[in-house]
């Protein structure tokens, strides 16, 4: 009986220990001790971005590298992290959603640094029941406090870290980190489906606060009741369904369908798949107003509120919205008296009664993580020629307001050029901020204004060149190579110069025609190619 019990005992134990655990479901346990690079050494084996148009955006391009690469860090004695990473700058923790938008410029650089070796640090933090923390200190890797909340109600941030990882492999072409992250990621997962799903409310679908969410103090969230003492309503529990946290989960299924189904899990990739489909039929049902041409977040009811904030355009994005349905919503966002701004595009719309011309943080500042997530959508659903049109007013706005003021700002006054304010409304943001602002001068300038598109799974670059200037990106790795590509306009066309170290397929598009060129390794192909 007495061995019985000390047997018994011996289990609790270490059941409880194990339970305790935290990253065990990510293989990469010990730092590596990889050194740092400099910009000063890697600045040639940047990509080089050619804008005849505007000179001074390739300038804000390398300003945006150098301030990314004085950002770089490595963890500290005693630190259970276990990657090198790249920090937003804001303060001695490292952030979900930062890190993640920031993996979608870094993934140019991944040759120099692994910048979406990041999310690592998340990965290896995870909780045994899947839950992985928005916010972790960079000290010890404990989660921070302030992240927390009753009821876990602030613990993590939009479920990205699926999207980061597969556009990374879009540029490598490398899916060996596709079965270390698998685990984790469907473990995150679950534990979303047991905390922030709506199981007792008609809609079903996912609830989040301002501070969960990433926008921080959101008008969206006035009304709702305080889950204790000592915190507001931006951190509240009661089961609303959000339209952006609604079509993340969208976007991370269909991620990890993708993720399945490159590794050859198949019947998981179908399940994934499903459960993304299903997930967009009740955001169209429940979110969707038709009168309005918007997704509104929706009561634990199922009530529609009335708040108008970018979080409308997820939905875009996520491939849950149709053809008409994006018709409406690019229609509001191009009115003056909601989204059509000086400085396109505000996080609340320019008619709700808590907009604020200085942005005061999320009521109407212009922040890079909403805007890059705009212009995706607008790119994916067929209106090019408008996400080009937001990235260079918006790429403009940075460059004024860094010659005003030297430096690079974490969000911006949608209606004058200057950084916006925070959530006092009387401090301005933070400055020499390159944490996802440096998507706008290396992101967007490459994938949107220049339209270069990589797809390393398929060998295959897409270029859609509308510029009415030389243009061009030179010395891209691309699928472990390196790529250029220049055209000169010419009358009625292009001349289109390309070279590569690898075989590769490049799809080049000038006026909506489409022409298919096979480059061969170490030759270089001039085309002419009119509209």
């Amino acid at each position: 009986m007495r061995k019985l019990f000390l047997f018994g005992l011996m289990i609790l134990l270490s059941e409880t220990l194990f339970a305790e655990e935290q990253g065990r479901y990510f293989a990469k346990k010990t730092y590596d001790h990889q050194p740092l690079p400099t910009y000063e050494q890697s600045k040639d084996q940047l990509p080089v971005p050619i804008y005849d148009g505007n000179k001074e955006w390739v300038g804000l391009y390398w300003t945006a590298w150098k301030t990314a690469f004085s950002r770089l860090q490595s963890p500290q004695p005693g630190s259970p992290f276990v990657s090198n990473w790249i920090d937003e700058g804001l303060c001695p923790q490292i952030f979900q959603w930062d890190t993640n938008f920031m993996a979608m410029f870094g993934r140019y650089a991944h040759h120099i640094f692994p910048f979406i070796g990041s999310q690592d640090n998340f990965y290896c933090s995870q909780h045994a029941d899947g839950m992985i923390d928005r916010v972790i200190n960079e000290s010890d890797g404990k989660d921070y406090w302030w992240g927390q909340g009753p009821d876990n109600a602030r613990a993590i941030n939009p479920p990205l870290f699926s999207w980061a990882e597969v556009q990374t492999y879009m540029a490598t072409g490398d899916k060996s980190r596709f079965a270390m992250v698998l685990e984790p990621l469907e473990r995150y997962v679950q534990w979303i489906e047991a905390h922030r799903r709506g199981y007792d409310t008609p809609h079903q679908l996912y609830w989040t606060n301002g501070q969960a969410s990433g926008m921080d103090n959101t008008p969206r969230d006035n009304g709702r009741p305080s889950p204790e003492k000592g915190w507001d309503c931006h951190s509240a529990i009661d089961h609303m369904g959000w339209v952006d946290m609604s079509s993340q989960m969208v976007m991370c299924y269909r991620d990890l369908s993708y993720i399945c189904k490159e590794l050859g899990k198949n019947d998981k990739a179908r399940l994934y798949s499903m459960r993304s489909d299903t997930i967009s039929t009740r955001i169209n049902k429940w979110l969707w107003d038709d009168k309005s041409g918007l997704y509104f977040d929706v009561t634990p009811t199922g009530d529609k509120t009335k708040c108008i904030s970018a979080a409308t355009f997820w939905p875009m994005l996520a491939g849950v919205a149709n053809h008409d349905q994006c018709v409406k919503l690019v229609r509001n966002l191009k009115d003056t008296s909601l989204f059509w701004r000086p400085i396109p595009v505000p996080t609340l719309a320019a008619n709700q009664p808590e907009y604020d011309k200085m942005g005061c943080y999320w009521k109407g500042g212009v922040w890079a993580p909403t805007n890059y997530m705009i212009v995706e959508g607008l790119k994916k659903n067929g209106f090019g020629d408008l996400a080009i049109d937001i990235s260079k007013r918006y790429i403009d706005a940075l460059l004024q307001v860094y010659h005003s003021t030297g430096t690079l700002w974490e969000a911006y006054s949608p209606e004058i050029y200057s950084p916006a304010t925070n959530a006092s409304g009387k401090v301005l943001v933070q400055p020499n901020f390159v944490g996802w602002t440096g998507l706008g001068p290396i992101s967007m300038l490459i994938e949107t204004i220049i339209g270069i598109e990589m797809d390393a799974p398929h060998n295959t670059i897409a270029w859609n060149i509308t510029a009415d200037c030389r243009n061009g990106v030179q010395n891209l790795m691309f699928n472990g190579g390196r790529v250029s590509f220049v055209a000169t306009p010419i009358a009625g066309g292009y001349s289109v110069g390309i070279s590569s170290e690898k075989a590769l397929k490049a799809e080049i598009t000038v006026g909506g025609k489409v022409q298919e060129i096979k480059i061969e390794p170490g030759k270089k192909v001039t085309k002419i190619i009119y509209s």
